[in-house]
């Protein structure tokens, strides 16, 4: 398929990625950010699941394949530079690798100097998905 319309413009280990932002359908919350290649972003439109492209990795991944938290899309927008995507998606269980509802868990405060709150509730516990670090 032709993607030219969109400006996959960000290099990093010699891949061209698009930024992908995840967000809830229901409650606009904004669940996650990472990117996508040309492989990832076709992947997500044949089968309405988000894949997306590892940096840390370098490969094609598939959200939810190691812990069955999948997105869902619903709607797929994109800015208008073209070169990032907002995901409208139905999230199964939670988002962050970290067991939170969303990646943006943390708060960043200026109480007694820079400090991060964790502001939401765990749903479920890393290590008994992924194993000890």
């Amino acid at each position: 398929m032709d993607y030219s319309q969109l400006n996959f413009r960000h290099q990093i280990n010699g891949e061209n990625l698009i930024i992908a932002i995840s967000q809830d359908y229901k409650t606009s919350e904004v669940l996650m950010v990472a990117y996508m290649n040309f492989e990832a972003f076709e992947m997500t439109l044949e089968t309405g699941k988000v894949h997306y492209w590892s940096t840390s990795r370098n490969k094609l991944w598939l959200k939810g394949e190691s812990s069955g938290h999948i997105q869902n899309v619903m709607e797929i927008f994109t800015d208008c530079d073209k070169d990032a995507l907002l995901l409208k998606v139905e999230q199964e269980g939670a988002a962050c690798h970290e067991g939170y509802y969303t990646c943006f868990y943390r708060k960043i405060t200026n109480e007694n100097g820079f400090n991060l709150k964790i502001v939401k509730e765990k749903i479920f516990q890393p290590e008994k998905i992924y194993g000890e670090k």
